[in-house]
């Protein structure tokens, strides 16, 4: 019966301990989050629907016009005539100019889609690099309490050698600061952690986001390849897609400046009432029709600007796609180049640099202790330990900086919109 107590004690006092810890956040959390509620992104949808608004604007046949008509109207006593009626016109568009017209739009949309996909994936991309940055940041500041903690035991250890008589003042003072410059850094990588919070709040469009523990590994970095990824970059970008869609949307241009040389067809028609008595009995004339149909002859205006100026903007379009490809695989060279340093680094940090300054400190340290070594050793080994500990969390922060570049395709994280 006691022991049943004691288990449920100790269930409660765990559930109650775990209840009390904030839930951590995933990378994919924060995603979301942003999807849901960055502005930019429903910028981008509404850019695509006046997109959409507009190629049903431009498939629209004119509208027919209709008006009233008199000439030799005249209310005299001797003459009274005129002519009173009421006429249609009508446009006819000709050479397929309103089928031009819509498919252009119709590019548009498209381009509407790359733009929007553009900013989709810069949100996720600053979304990303902010997660790893506050990732790597939070890693900073473990590592930063566990050397607070060893520079605290540094101090006790100082003060009881101090008391025995095998330690100076001149090494309690160093210790004193030594431990009071790593307490400093501790606080700061807080702020730093606070800021990119605050930073991940206004990129995911909450302005309430608190920060809690973030689920994640650090050190799990992708192995990744130069020509899958610059093939999966080629097939993807939405530059490559908007460079596409921009050599097709030249090419209508082109074809549309062409079918402007073909004049329209006027068309326009009517009744008029003629009062002038010129009929039997000196009635008058009556009821009258009307028509006509004209057309604008292209003689000095055949549109040759235009022409000439949409067939050098689709051939600037068609070099497009291949500065495109180009830019992409420079920009993707210099951060995989990023990518392969840190990933070396990384390993080097990892099998080599941590184990042998954290045995170091251990040796400087015990020797300390036993009065077989002086504290400047120990100062120093500490210090070589907190520095590669630091520089090992900054080479994965930017290992991970480059991942995220390469996944989201390398779209800027600030570009115009």
């Amino acid at each position: 019966m006691q022991h049943t107590r004691f288990m449920l004690t100790l269930y409660l006092g765990l559930t109650a301990t775990l209840s009390a810890q904030p839930p951590s956040m995933r990378l994919e959390d924060l995603e979301q989050l942003a999807l849901r509620r960055n502005p930019l992104l429903a910028q981008a949808r509404a850019r695509i629907r006046t997109a959409a608004a507009l190629r049903q604007q431009a498939a629209l046949y004119p509208n027919p016009e209709v008006g009233y008509t008199a000439s030799e109207v005249n209310a005299g006593q001797v003459f009274n005539y005129g002519e009173h009626g009421f006429f249609a016109q009508q446009r006819f568009v000709t050479a397929g100019k309103l089928q031009l017209a819509r498919r252009l739009a119709e590019q548009d949309i498209e381009l509407a889609k790359a733009q929007a996909e553009a900013v989709r994936l810069r949100v996720l991309g600053n979304v990303q690099r902010l997660y790893y940055q506050a990732l790597g940041e939070q890693r900073l500041i473990e590592v930063r309490q566990e050397l607070s903690r060893l520079a605290q035991r540094a101090v006790q250890t100082t003060r009881e050698l101090l008391n025995v008589g095998q330690a100076d003042q001149p090494d309690l003072m160093a210790v004193l600061v030594e431990a009071q410059r790593l307490e400093l850094a501790l606080v700061q990588a807080r702020n730093a952690l606070e800021r990119t919070w605050r930073q991940l709040a206004a990129e995911t469009g909450d302005p309430q986001l608190a920060p809690v523990p973030l689920a994640g590994d650090l050190e799990q970095l992708p192995a990744l390849d130069f020509d899958t990824e610059l093939e999966r970059i080629y097939a993807q970008s939405p530059e490559m897609r908007s460079a596409e869609i921009t050599i097709r949307r030249s090419d209508l241009a082109v074809s549309q400046a062409r079918a402007a040389v073909v004049p329209d067809l006027v068309a326009r028609g009517g009744l008029h009432y003629n009062r002038e008595r010129l009929g039997l009995g000196n009635r008058p004339i009556g009821w009258q029709g009307s028509a006509e149909v004209s057309i604008a002859l292209p003689l000095f205006n055949r549109n040759q600007g235009a022409i000439a100026a949409a067939r050098a903007e689709a051939e600037r379009a068609s070099l497009a796609v291949d500065h495109a490809r180009l830019d992409l695989r420079s920009r993707l060279a210099s951060v995989f180049r990023q990518y392969r340093d840190s990933l070396a680094a990384v390993e080097r940090y990892r099998k080599e640099m941590i184990p042998t300054a954290q045995k170091a400190y251990e040796l400087y340290s015990t020797a300390f202790r036993r009065m077989a070594a002086a504290y400047p050793q120990v100062l120093i080994a500490q210090r070589n330990l907190f520095q590669v500990q630091e520089d090992y969390v900054a080479t994965l922060m930017a290992a991970w900086q480059a991942v995220v570049d390469i996944r989201t395709l390398l779209v800027p994280a600030q570009m115009e919109n």
